[in-house]
């Protein structure tokens, strides 16, 4: 037979089991990424925005930043704030008749700082025909929203 004192034991009990399974539940849904596939699908990113270079789509080229006034670009000048001021950046290599190397990425490297948010760093290089006319370090916040790797903030020099 229950005493009183085994009862609250053993509502104690229940409701300490309770709390760790839920925290187990939390901490199965929010499991570390795995750095293989964020790295690849970095990659994919990286080759989706050199690919809408290459083809002249601005708008396109863009859609790999996140919409948003907090997303930055940062140029000799000063900080830029919004997708709409990095395409002022970009809209004169995009004009019609304008001249636009080939571009492509090269030693890219992903730091995964949360499990939707990493560090890219790597080299863009431009090139046309055999030449490279630029080539230098990029710098790169990039956030998963919605299930799509969007940048977030920009650094090239």
């Amino acid at each position: 037979m229950f005493r009183p004192r085994h009862l609250i034991l053993l509502a104690v009990a229940v409701v300490a089991a309770w709390f760790a399974l839920r925290s187990v539940s939390a901490t199965a849904s929010r499991m570390p990424p795995d750095p293989a596939q964020v790295h690849r699908q970095i990659l994919a990113l990286l080759d989706h925005g050199a690919k809408a270079w290459d083809a002249g789509n601005l708008d396109d080229f863009l859609s790999d930043y996140l919409p948003d006034s907090e997303t930055t670009f940062i140029t000799k000048t000063g900080v830029l704030h919004g997708v709409d001021a990095i395409r002022g950046v970009y809209a004169a290599r995009f004009a019609p008749g304008a001249q636009r190397d080939s571009l492509h990425f090269q030693s890219v490297e992903v730091d995964i700082l949360a499990p939707d948010v990493v560090n890219t760093i790597a080299w863009y290089v431009l090139t046309r025909g055999d030449s490279i006319t630029a080539r230098g370090p990029t710098s790169l916040v990039i956030r998963r929203v919605n299930d799509r790797w969007r940048i977030v903030h920009d650094h090239s020099s």
